[in-house]
């Protein structure tokens, strides 16, 4: 077993009453059983937390670490501090250490960096050991461990869980409570914490129609024991509902956005109308069976490549930071909207038909080759890679800068948000993702429909954008969009309700 770095340097660094102190005073919360006196003061009074003598405590193991003493802890640093107080990392925990806290991005933490570093890490690990502690009584023993780890997919016998506690337990009791578990922890990376994991799904759960969100992250316990592709099923039948559920609004998007412009102002009543008027009320769907069919593809493809990309530039054992997620994401979904996008150009032509253009879907595509060829089944293909960027990308941004938000101001003993919190971060990273990839959409959008009207000639990215903002101005990149904003809520609420349904049928456990 490990010496923990408890006594007495860290432990004489964080609040001796467990609660919350504010950012910059110390390093996150605590509950200091062994302080004496310090039981006595429930919420942390000012007399027992006084900011000045946190930063003093701080300071003094800052300096500690500080080996070389130029006001900054480098790896070297660490290996050397750390191991002058019993506690020996490895060179890539250490780097995992500094990757975290370094803000600058400077190759090391300065005092500022490193006391953010410990309020961050330690909030973490309290949502970790709450979740642990099923009993509730402040102890963690072997058989919570066991029935933890069980709930994740992975089964230990309970002599494996006490050589567990035994590698963590100071006095001997065979139990660990909060003091010895954040000792143990505190300057040790935990990265990888299920609870937040899973908890705070997001692609895999809400579908809006547009697959172009960042894959969610799997445990490693939900990769060994199969749990990831009943998650993937659950959400393509989620997905294939929610879409079937909203596909009349989808379709007056797409019809808004090809056909609408300043002379032919289609507005949303209008709009339906004029399609029930053309075709009865199953015009309203045409275009769907398309776009659940291609939900089964591109999910399967963009999980597949997206895994293998973070084993290439990072390990599939650890999660990914933002930015690397975003690579992995963006790139994984370029892989698989190049896959379908021949299904992307049918949906859309499907969508615009008229009564009895086509039998169905492979009599367009038979129509599409034989009259146009195989390059029409890729029209709109660049404004299509591109739009991948933006969309996912401040998804994914929002949606983390949301989830971190409530993690640090509300999760107190748990890191699941509830239904309403996960459901509004979901709506809202959405929508601004959307938003920002709006304009390339609409004229990716045109370009699949423009080879339809024959003898109509070649357009290209540019030269529809110019045509548009010289005819209709930066309006008319937005055509479309309230229909498209209309069924994000909807959307949303029905994938995530057949989502949970699905986990139950297929015997995922909810926690």
């Amino acid at each position: 077993a490990r010496r923990s770095l408890a006594s007495p340097v860290v432990s004489g660094v964080l609040c001796p009453c467990g609660s919350p102190r504010a950012a910059g005073a110390g390093a996150g919360t605590g509950t200091e059983g062994g302080g004496s006196g310090g039981g006595s003061a429930g919420s942390c009074g000012r007399s027992l937390c006084e900011a000045s003598e946190q930063d003093r405590r701080l300071r003094a193991l800052f300096q500690k670490l500080d080996v070389n003493r130029d006001g900054a802890l480098c790896i070297h640093d660490l290996a050397v501090g750390l191991g002058r107080l019993g506690l020996h990392r490895t060179e890539l925990d250490l780097l995992k250490i500094v990757k975290a806290g370094d803000k600058d991005l400077d190759g090391q933490l300065d005092f500022e960096e490193f006391v953010h570093y410990l309020q961050d890490h330690e909030k973490k690990l309290r949502l970790v050991f709450k979740s642990l502690d099923k009993k509730n009584d402040g102890r963690i023993d072997a058989q919570e461990i066991v029935q933890s780890l069980r709930d994740l997919g992975v089964k230990i016998s309970e002599q494996q869980a006490e050589k567990i506690l035994k590698s963590m337990d100071k006095n001997g009791t065979m139990t660990i409570d909060w003091n010895e578990w954040r000792d143990y922890h505190l300057l040790h990376p935990v990265e990888n914490i299920p609870e937040i994991i899973l908890y705070w799904k997001h692609s895999t759960i809400f579908d809006v129609g547009e697959n172009l969100t960042v894959p969610d992250e799997f445990t490693v316990e939900e990769r060994q024991t199969g749990m990831w592709w009943r998650h993937l099923v659950a959400g393509g039948g989620a997905g294939a509902v929610s879409r079937t559920c909203t596909a009349p609004l989808d379709r007056l998007k797409v019809l808004m956005q090809v056909h609408a412009s300043r002379s032919n102002n289609m507005c949303i009543i209008g709009g339906f109308t004029q399609m029930i008027r053309e075709g009865g009320t199953r015009s309203l769907w045409r275009g769907n069976g398309i776009n659940v069919l291609k939900i089964a593809p591109e999910s399967a493809i963009k999980f597949m490549a997206y895994e293998q990309i973070k084993r290439f530039i990072g390990t599939d054992q650890e999660m990914l930071r933002i930015h690397e997620r975003l690579l992995a994401g963006s790139l994984a979904g370029a892989i698989a909207q190049s896959s379908i996008y021949p299904m992307e150009v049918l949906k859309t032509r499907m969508a615009l038909r008229k009564t009895g253009q086509y039998s169905g879907m492979l009599d367009c595509a038979k129509n599409i080759l034989s009259k146009e060829g195989m390059a029409a089944f890729y029209k709109g293909y660049i404004p299509n890679m591109l739009g991948i960027i933006p969309y996912a990308g401040i998804d994914l941004a929002v949606y983390e800068t949301l989830k971190n938000t409530w993690l640090q101001r509300y999760a107190v003993n748990s890191a699941d948000p509830g239904v309403f919190v996960l459901l509004a971060c979901g709506t809202i990273s959405s929508t601004c993702g959307q938003l920002a990839s709006y304009p390339l959409a609409l004229v990716r959008t045109r370009m699949q429909a423009q080879a339809s009207v024959e003898g109509a000639p070649e357009v290209t990215m540019r030269g529809l954008f110019k045509h548009i903002l010289k005819t209709e101005g930066a309006f008319g990149l937005y055509r479309g969009l309230a229909p498209n904003f209309m069924k994000v809520i909807p959307a949303v609420s029905i994938s995530y309700v057949v989502y949970e349904n699905l986990k139950m049928t297929l015997g995922v456990e909810s926690r």
